[in-house]
């Protein structure tokens, strides 16, 4: 076996902090190195622990946990974040997508998804899974199940959609077509230009209107 995967959680519920770790724990491929329950306390807990995935609720007693899971993103780029919640709504998870964390879980999700979700952080943390993401992109962009269109994209573009599509940050993007991060910032700007597109969603919500983007989501539906 090889090294296990390390956890900080993060979660104002006390139940529900233990629970998670007594889940989370009952895994040998996955070790708890902290725990605290207010965004306060996380900086110092992830310094020390340096985990490989931190698991974070949407709510928390002291702060919105999206905005913890930016400051986090931005401070630890390849730290694996799981963001939990008990608020399906597809803002949230919309939210959850443009914050950059790695995987967004719902509270009642089946035990094997949560650890399957921090597996992928571990691995993948520039990169977001969600359950129910092409669902939810499919409700707020009115998807047809086969549109036509006349737009074309370039293979680089193309290449760069599918990207976004698959929860790619920009940086991710760069290093996966071996271009800078200023190319690949340009690139994304192009592909929003001509999509009409503002944000990652808006992006990917025209590209499956648009029938640019087939199967790429299918993994998260």
């Amino acid at each position: 076996m090889g090294k296990p995967i390390t956890v900080v959680v993060i979660d104002g519920h006390t139940l529900t902090r233990y629970g998670l770790i007594r889940l989370v724990s009952a895994d040998s491929e996955i070790s708890i190195v902290g725990e605290c329950g207010l965004a306060a306390e996380a900086p110092a807990q992830i310094a020390a622990a340096l985990p490989d995935v931190v698991i974070l609720d949407v709510v928390l007693p002291d702060a919105d946990g999206l905005r913890l899971a930016r400051e986090l993103r931005d401070r630890h780029p390849a730290l694996g974040i799981v963001v939990l919640t008990s608020h399906d709504e597809d803002d949230v998870l919309f939210r959850a997508l443009e914050t950059g964390v790695s995987a967004f879980v719902g509270k009642t999700a089946p035990n094997a998804e949560v650890l399957g979700a921090i597996r992928h952080a571990a691995v993948a943390a520039a990169s977001f899974t969600a359950t129910g993401l092409a669902s939810a992109l499919a409700r707020r962009g009115q998807v047809a199940p086969r549109p036509v269109t006349t737009l074309a994209l370039s293979p680089r573009e193309q290449e760069v959609l599918s990207l976004l599509a698959s929860g790619h940050s920009v940086p991710a993007i760069a290093a996966s077509m071996f271009v800078s991060l200023s190319t690949a910032k340009t690139y994304v700007s192009r592909l929003y230009d001509k999509l009409g597109a503002t944000n990652r969603a808006n992006a990917i919500m025209a590209g499956l209107r648009l029938g640019l983007i087939k199967s790429e989501l299918s993994a998260t539906a």
